[in-house]
């Protein structure tokens, strides 16, 4: 939860002078300073936030590095058995 800094006897002061009851001003800077927290927690990433985000892209980067080893693995495989396979033929047609 994030907190926010909001001066809510500045904020009735300021509505006392526009001519609202102490009551009303009170009541609208509470309903204001939850209405702000509310937004600001759905808003910003906390430490916390950034850090399971942070295990979350390593572990993916993990797997792709993995996945690229094992293309290049395959493809690697896959020119030696054709070159092989062509050198092969290759003999097979000069031969004859």
């Amino acid at each position: 939860m994030s907190t926010i800094t909001f001066d809510t006897l500045k904020f009735v002061e300021r509505l006392e002078k526009a001519g609202m009851s102490r009551e009303h001003a009170a009541a609208l800077a509470e309903a204001q300073k939850d209405s702000l927290s509310e937004v600001m927690d759905a808003q910003l990433a906390t430490k916390g936030d950034l850090a399971k985000m942070e295990s979350t892209l390593q572990k993916e980067i993990q797997r792709l590095d993995y996945e690229i080893r094992l293309v290049r693995w395959m493809v690697g495989l896959s020119l030696a058995l054709s070159t092989g396979i062509l050198a092969l033929l290759a003999k097979l047609a000069f031969t004859s």
